[in-house]
């Protein structure tokens, strides 16, 4: 099968173009390669994938129709998965813009093509974020989602709502997949486990916000692919599933894995609540389980310790 998949240079699209190409799909990457963080990161990434026959790269931004209609036109994909996106929380609050360009205008290239160029099925990135600090524990897909606290989660939130709209008036197969804080390796390093596991290493003081009172549903990558694959074959005529561990962990506890897995004590500063930052996610994955099979594996300490296995050998710690 032919697999058009954008954002492959990053975290999650550079494993779940790793899994795609070693099981003979034949996979055309798309990524802007910009640089919100260390593009060397995205071009060591880049290079294992460069090495599959079946894998080719476009350097491209979604948000230009132009190039991205070039694509489809010469790619013909039979399925489409989209993880380009602007990411991050705090920096929609600085730069508002990336976020307009990337998340809505590209997602809506991105869907226009796939009406006109017939393709079978959208898999795409949703988040967490869509759920803000929602009062019920743990979030459902049935929630009522119309309240996130930052534009990022807006703009994933109107992601679903595109993909509803043009599932319902074009026949779209589209799924969309609220992903709960993934971690591992070759993780992002303007994510907080990669900060703390920089700054504790280097003998650097770390910046623990609410004063350490957060909680996260941190979910390991390979648990994440498994689940995008699964939704990636059934091809739902419209659903949304959260892909989370079904746990939230306290980020205190988190801290203390990374501290021994490098050996080394972490100099904290407690810090205030930031804006647009959740207290804490937790993801009901029941329909994930009836509908995709979903059932993460790996657990948080475990998960820490692959994640510093690698940070180590990468960063030659």
């Amino acid at each position: 099968m032919k697999i058009l998949l954008t954002g492959c240079a990053g975290f999650i699209g550079y494993h779940l173009a790793n899994h795609l190409i070693t099981n003979n799909f034949e996979v055309m990457g798309v990524d802007s390669l910009n640089d919100y963080y260390d593009p060397n990161l995205k071009s060591d990434r880049l290079k294992i994938l460069k090495s599959y026959d079946n894998f080719t790269f476009k350097k491209a931004d979604i948000s230009s129709r132009k190039d991205i209609t070039s694509i489809f036109l010469k790619f013909n994909p039979e399925k489409v998965i989209n993880l380009a996106a602007q990411p991050g929380v705090r920096y929609s609050i600085k730069n508002p813009y990336a976020y307009m360009d990337s998340n809505l205008n590209g997602f809506l290239n991105i869907l226009e093509l796939c009406r006109t160029s017939q393709v079978k099925g959208l898999i795409y990135a949703s988040s967490s974020s869509v759920y803000g600090n929602n009062k019920t524990k743990p979030f459902s897909v049935n929630d009522r989602v119309n309240k996130p606290i930052s534009l990022y989660g807006a703009t994933k939130r109107a992601n679903e709502l595109i993909a509803y709209s043009y599932s319902h008036l074009y026949g779209i197969n589209t799924t969309g997949l609220r992903y709960f804080t993934v971690y591992g390796p070759w993780y992002r390093p303007d994510m907080a486990m990669n900060i703390f596991a920089n700054k504790i290493s280097n003998n650097q003081p770390i910046d623990v916000y609410n004063n350490g009172n957060m909680k996260r549903d941190f979910t390991y990558i390979d648990d994440i692919i498994n689940g995008t694959i699964s939704a990636l074959n059934h091809n739902y005529s419209c659903e949304i599933f959260n892909l989370g561990n079904n746990k939230s962990e306290q980020l205190m506890d988190v801290i203390r894995f990374i501290e021994q897995g490098l050996n080394k004590k972490a100099k904290i500063n407690f810090k205030p609540i930031q804006s647009g930052d959740v207290f804490e996610t937790f993801a009901d994955i029941d329909y994930s389980k009836e509908k995709l099979n979903y059932s993460p594996k790996i657990n948080i300490d475990t998960g820490v310790s692959f994640f510093i296995d690698w940070f180590k050998e990468y960063y030659n710690v």
